[in-house]
């Protein structure tokens, strides 16, 4: 599994249980963060905006991280709005939630259009990878928000030269980062009997253009879950 062990009890180790398989997990990519000249390059005044959208716990930890580090006190005022029900939570990590104004959208990031539309006069950074879906930005601009984006941290592709990545059965991917590590860590890497799983229809795009050959595709109607999908797989395979 191309991403951290899970903290607490997981399905993968119920799968692993029941199936009689071993299951190692390691981030192919990690998450680093930029520091104040980076910010202050991007000409980035944080005093300047009256609220933030976050889209990730990524974003939240190194936009407040960045506050500190610049000696700027959030105002109580800030409009906080939040891709989702659990990074608003997250919020608390920072900042006494009850007594902010919070909004969040169900999951995907469109749900938050009638959210912008109740509130046109505010100035909205935007914190951020290196990497922007080119979805956020059209839908911020269909909806005529007053944004600013603001590169905070950036996506890094993890060391991998300790690990033999052909003596497992299967690699589990989740994002097209992760396919890049696997190129990038192992160049001259040949598929030959090593399944394939990929979680999306981008990360499936990335692995074909890697020339990889894709075995397992999640969600779908029949697997909503990388865990089902994988799952799915080991019983037909096992037969």
């Amino acid at each position: 599994m191309s991403q951290p062990a899970p903290r607490e009890s997981s399905p993968y180790m119920e799968i692993a249980k029941k199936e009689k398989i071993k299951i190692d997990f390691r981030p192919f990519i990690h998450v680093e963060g930029l520091d104040v000249k980076d910010l202050r390059a991007q000409k980035i005044d944080l005093a300047r905006f009256t609220g933030i959208i976050f889209t990730s716990k990524n974003a939240v930890d190194h936009y407040f991280r960045l506050c500190e580090e610049m000696r700027y006190s959030v105002p109580d005022t800030m409009r906080y709005v939040c891709q989702s029900e659990a990074i608003a939570n997250y919020l608390q990590k920072h900042i006494v939630y009850r007594k902010r104004k919070i909004s969040f959208g169900e999951k995907t990031f469109s749900n938050l259009v009638p959210i912008f539309k109740k509130l046109p006069n505010e100035k909205f950074l935007l914190p951020s990878s290196d990497v922007l879906s080119p979805q956020v930005t059209k839908i911020l601009d269909e909806a005529q928000v007053d944004w600013t984006r603001a590169i905070m941290y950036k996506t890094v592709y993890s060391d991998l030269s300790d690990i033999k990545v052909k003596d497992y059965d299967m690699l589990v991917f989740f994002s097209p980062h992760g396919i890049k590590s696997l190129r990038q860590n192992f160049e001259n890497f040949n598929q030959g009997d090593v399944r394939i799983a990929v979680f999306g229809n981008t990360t499936q795009k990335a692995a074909e253009e890697a020339g990889l050959r894709v075995d397992i595709v999640a969600p779908s109607k029949e697997v909503p879950s990388m865990t089902m999908a994988v799952e799915r797989y080991i019983k037909q395979y096992s037969k």
